[in-house]
């Protein structure tokens, strides 16, 4: 099987052949930096390509692996990427802004980057994002809007836009991203790729750009459940340089997702998550839902409430991070993300303290109906992928602002750090029947076995997919 066609596969599949000797690290690597080459131009997904670091990583790779030294490494020869707010050695850590590209080089790779590499992957670049990871659409001013490939008129959500974009385009096959209100689960959708939010807490968050401290998760995309599952049990771990990390062992995944979703109580989130969708959306939900055999609706009470929270709680700790900045220099930010640094910084410390109650009370409704269920499932985004440039949706008789809209059924969800994996559906909307939209696939905390197991169950039941876009 040639390097090119490997490409568009699995992660998994790229390793095995690579240490069967069907093709070389060097020769995966070549290919992905020339369909980067190939496609980007149209996509910008790509902020910085570290081709040169990428094959000299890769001749080492073959040098070992014809010493017979690879059989440990699970990622053997695998080409990866990471949004621009992961540090990489010798690259600035830009976040997405202009800002930041006067700061001075990365030192060291941040601990998930060296995770992959310690696997066998091979970094081949950076991505594009939103501003300081602040919106749902990557329609960056400084580095351009990240195309959707699937429709390049098309948004490829955000904030980690590019980290799914590069999926969906063929030109990796594995990407980090973070998401504080969303924002791996809102490309994931868009671009119908997988992607991971972990618990709050489990994945160390050192050397990256934080955008909210206690809403922030970092995790992976990918072209398949099994590679997801994968790429997390490699990524876990404590940093004692992460006070936000917990102190809590490593529970690996892949080997569970045989297990499918059998014995799992799976329900329907209804209510707000029903009210905020528009048909597409809803029916993504109801065709998982008939595979899995799912009847069962559910509630949580005060959503709403609990997206409110997350929203003044991630306007004022970004707005204190910012605050140096937006005295001297206010003018080098993207406006939309300045006006919102400048209202979080006018927030009433009342509010957000009244937010975290919210929060921790939502986080107590939640606990109790995971006494009754293990997994819920709901939609990703309201809508597929909007047009780039799309300023209002007609949602189920409301006119609400794009893109924050996007966000509207996962900030609830990232307020209380439950694990979520987000699946593509297609085929769900009658008007753009080729464009995906994504299902989440909740579980309680420290449960991403059970979320994974439901997607693992899903995909080889042929519901949920990943094909890279027809871009030739």
């Amino acid at each position: 099987m040639s390097a090119d066609t490997l490409l568009a596969g699995t992660a998994t599949g790229i390793a095995a052949a690579v240490q069967r000797g069907e093709v070389s690290a060097s020769a995966m690597v070549q290919a992905s930096l020339a369909r980067i080459t190939a496609t980007d131009a149209r996509v910008n997904a790509f902020t910085d390509l570290t081709a040169q670091r990428a094959l000299e990583r890769a001749a080492t790779l073959d040098a070992r692996h014809a010493a017979g030294d690879t059989a440990a490494l699970p990622l053997l020869g695998v080409p990866f990427a990471v949004k621009n707010l992961f540090d990489v050695q010798g690259l600035a850590t830009l976040a997405g802004s202009k800002i930041e590209r006067e700061r001075a080089p990365a030192l060291r790779d941040g601990p998930l980057v060296e995770r992959l590499e310690a696997a066998g992957a091979v970094l081949v670049g950076a991505l594009n994002m939103d501003e300081y990871a602040y919106g749902f659409t990557t329609e960056n001013s400084h580095a351009g809007a990240t195309h959707n490939p699937h429709d390049l008129a098309r948004s490829a959500g955000g904030s980690s836009g590019g980290s799914g974009a590069a999926i969906a385009a063929g030109q990796v096959p594995l990407t980090l991203g973070s998401d504080t209100n969303g924002s791996i689960r809102v490309p994931s959708s868009l671009c119908g790729v997988f992607g991971l939010k972990p618990t709050y807490g489990r994945l160390p968050r050192h050397g990256s750009y934080p955008f909210v401290a206690s809403l922030d998760h970092l995790g992976p995309f990918a072209r398949s459940v099994p590679d997801l599952a994968l790429s997390y049990d490699l990524l876990q771990g404590w940093e004692a340089a992460d006070p936000g990390c917990v102190q809590r062992p490593i529970e690996p995944t892949h080997a569970t997702l045989a297990r499918g979703a059998g014995g799992l109580r799976i329900a329907v989130l209804g209510g707000y998550f029903h009210e905020h969708a528009l048909p597409e959306a809803r029916a993504a939900v109801e065709r998982v839902a008939a595979a899995l055999g799912v009847t069962r609706r559910v509630e949580l009470p005060e959503v709403a409430r609990a997206r409110a929270a997350a929203f003044l709680i991630s306007n004022a700790e970004c707005a204190t991070l910012h605050l140096g900045d937006l005295r001297t220099r206010a003018q080098d930010f993207e406006p939309l993300s300045r006006d919102r640094f400048l209202a979080g910084a006018l927030l009433p410390a009342a509010w957000v303290l009244q937010a975290q109650r919210v929060r921790r009370w939502f986080a107590q409704r939640a606990a109790e109906l995971f006494g009754q269920v293990d997994v819920l499932l709901a939609p990703a985004t309201p809508c597929v992928a909007p047009r780039l440039g799309t300023e209002w949706l007609e949602l189920n008789g409301q006119r609400l602002p794009a893109r924050p809209s996007l966000g509207l059924l996962t900030q609830p969800i990232s307020c209380i750090g439950l694990p979520v994996c987000a699946v593509p559906v297609w085929g769900c909307s009658e008007a753009q029947p080729g464009l995906p939209i994504g299902v989440q696939v909740i579980a309680a905390p420290w449960r991403e076995d059970h979320a994974l197991r439901v997607g693992a169950a899903l995909e080889a039941a042929g519901v949920v997919r990943s094909p890279v876009a027809a871009l030739d």
